[in-house]
């Protein structure tokens, strides 16, 4: 059974904002990422990281794998945050519009980043965030039982 200190949930869950994957190698108690090949197919690794893959590889049980939320996750983020912080009737439902919408995320990101409410949403990711890296840590820890 691993567990993660809050200052690493905080690096793991700022590095999955930026679209990073992380793995934690467990008997070294150190954090590597790498961007998301599912967003990043053209990337090419660098040697270091190719190295991690094969340690991974070689020894898939002394690492834990860390991803970014399901785009359906993420869209229930942004809902909920519209449903508990957002108090304009009009943004409230220019944002639910927006997430009704083909690239909810683009079109929600935008009225966001032009509102009072900016700061407030990259907090709330960011906590929902740590919340996700402590649910796959709980969730590593019971596949390993």
């Amino acid at each position: 059974m691993f567990s993660l200190t809050e200052k690493e949930v905080g690096l793991i869950s700022t590095q999955l904002l930026k679209g990073n994957v992380c793995f934690y190698q467990i008997d070294k108690k150190k954090i590597h990422h790498m961007p998301d090949d599912e967003d990043y197919f053209n990337y090419d690794l660098t040697e270091a990281e190719e190295d991690i893959l094969d340690e991974i590889e070689e020894n898939p049980d002394n690492f834990a794998e860390f991803t970014k939320m399901e785009p359906a996750q993420e869209h229930q983020m942004m809902q909920d945050f519209v449903d508990r912080k957002v108090k304009e009737k009009n943004l409230a439902e220019d944002l639910v519009n927006a997430l009704s919408k083909a690239k909810a995320a683009t079109g929600f990101k935008f009225l966001i980043d032009e509102s009072k409410y900016k700061n407030e949403w990259l907090e709330f990711r960011y906590s929902k965030y740590e919340d996700w890296v402590k649910e796959q840590v709980d969730s590593f820890n019971y596949s390993e039982d």
